[in-house]
């Protein structure tokens, strides 16, 4: 067993207190932590103790000793060689706690067939490894259950149709109409995707005045009678709509000025899309003018409440806008983004992935014996069980690589080998194949990942499921 030390991840949208708090630093920490990681994901991969290692996680020789290191070193012994036969060398899963306090983009995971023909392609175009024009950092596909610590504001799946239509008619903007129209016509869900493809690729107010004096150039030549007559007195501007400050079309807000706007009438004014409304309000706010404010209209608007998980399948749309919570997905990151951040944008390509289809479902762990509790999903990569310690002793959960968080409380692991490791608030645990059987005892709240069943042998009952709620 080794104790973890692990990697904080700074994105911008991060919270400055959850993580600190729960690993007893001082808060508000100097900058947003965003994500807490637990495994050997090659982007940053957790230090480990191990004797002959010293706490910063750093031998003799000055090599930092790592996670990801020691499973290479002998994958067999580590992950055991059941799940090396189904994943291969690789720590199937990683473990995270993630803490918004802004949204995430909108986004969309691949699926294993994806994630192996776009790597492939983008390595075939010759993408370096770093380049921010990528889609795909590995072949692994990114299923990911989210667990909530607190009130968890997400976007999870698109709208029935219909219900989609509702909510564009109510806000009542104009050019959302032919779009609300199109959704109450379409006789399958794949009409969400057209109507997303049509909103992410809405002319920006210049591109559509260049695209207007293109098709009417004459306009040009008498500026007074523009919408703006004002332009008359800066004919250059005039004559290249496309660079002026006041575009010809500029009369009218923009889409997602008007959208925004709306939304905050209906916030207001309460009903069935009033939560909805109001998060596409607070989205704007971060990400003025970002066509994903429009965009986040499609989806399921649903505030997971302590306790509660959801879990997102490939092809799924999702956007986690605020609270704090523990991850647990594939051991990837290759993420598709379609708005709602500065990172690399590709809307076809998540229109290709893009299954409108699928269901988000809510869960709810399903009880076990001895205070321990599991979440069932599809994903053969992860398990979570939950494990709530009341002074006495229990065998842990699962089999093969495990690790092992602790949120409340503190705990003694000990494996049939003899090893013996203890974790806090905040603490983490990696438990490998060769510990064997584990034993924990303590006060203490445990998150454990484990790996999958696999579907060669029979599995654990069907977990307790129900459809987010759109609001």
């Amino acid at each position: 067993m080794d104790v973890l030390r692990p990697v904080v991840r700074p994105y911008a949208w991060g919270s400055v207190d959850a993580i600190a708090e729960l690993t007893g630093r001082p808060v508000p920490a100097p900058g947003p932590e965003a994500e807490l990681w637990m495994g050997a994901h090659p982007a940053a991969p957790s230090g480990v103790d191990r004797d002959g290692v010293d706490r910063d996680g750093v031998d003799a020789g000055g090599r930092r000793t790592t996670l990801d290191d020691v499973i290479a070193a002998d994958p067999d012994r580590e992950l055991g060689c059941g799940c090396v036969a189904r994943f291969g060398p690789r720590l199937p899963f990683l473990l995270k706690v993630l803490s918004a306090a802004h949204a995430l983009s909108i986004q969309v995971h691949p699926s294993r067939a994806q994630a192996e023909a776009g790597f492939r392609a983008e390595n075939e175009r010759g993408l370096a490894a770093d380049d921010p024009a990528r889609n795909y950092t590995d072949d692994w596909p990114k299923p990911e259950l989210l667990y909530a610590l607190t009130p968890f504001e997400v976007l999870a799946g698109l709208r029935p149709p219909a219900d989609a239509a509702q909510f564009l008619r109510a806000l009542e903007v104009d050019q959302l109409t032919p779009l609300a129209a199109q959704l109450e016509a379409a006789a399958s869900t794949q009409v969400l995707a057209d109507v997303l493809g049509t909103i992410l690729s809405w002319p920006h107010p210049a591109d559509a005045a260049h695209l207007a004096y293109a098709a009417h150039p004459a306009d040009a030549a008498h500026p007074a009678d523009a919408a703006h007559p004002a332009d008359a007195a800066h004919p250059a501007d005039a004559a290249h709509p496309a660079d002026a400050a006041q575009p010809a079309n500029a009369a009218q807000p923009t889409l997602v000025g008007d959208v925004v706007a709306a939304c905050a009438r209906l916030a207001a004014a309460g009903g069935p899309y009033s939560g909805a409304a109001a998060a596409a309000v607070r989205i704007a706010a971060d990400h003025p003018g970002d066509l994903g404010v429009v965009a986040s209209l499609l989806l399921r608007h649903a505030v997971l409440e302590p306790g509660q998980a959801v879990f997102m399948a490939a092809g799924g749309l999702h956007a986690y806008l605020k609270g704090t919570g523990i991850e647990l997905l594939a051991n990837s990151d290759n993420v598709v983004r379609a708005g709602l951040t500065g990172k690399h944008l590709d809307v076809p390509e998540l229109l290709t992935l893009l299954d409108p289809s699928v269901e988000v479902p809510i869960l709810a762990p399903r009880p076990l014996a001895d205070g321990i509790a599991w979440f069932d999903t599809p994903a053969p990569e992860f398990r979570l069980y939950l494990v709530d310690l009341v002074g006495n002793t229990v065998p842990l959960p699962g089999e093969g690589p495990r690790i092992v968080l602790c949120t409340e409380g503190s705990a003694v692991l000990r494996s049939e080998t003899g090893q013996r490791a203890e974790i806090g608030r905040g603490g983490s645990c990696f438990v490998s194949a060769a510990d064997g059987a584990v034993s924990c005892t303590g006060q203490a709240y445990l998150f454990l990942a484990t790996v999958g069943p696999n579907p060669q042998t029979p599995g654990s009952p069907a977990g307790s499921v129900s459809t987010a709620q759109s609001a």
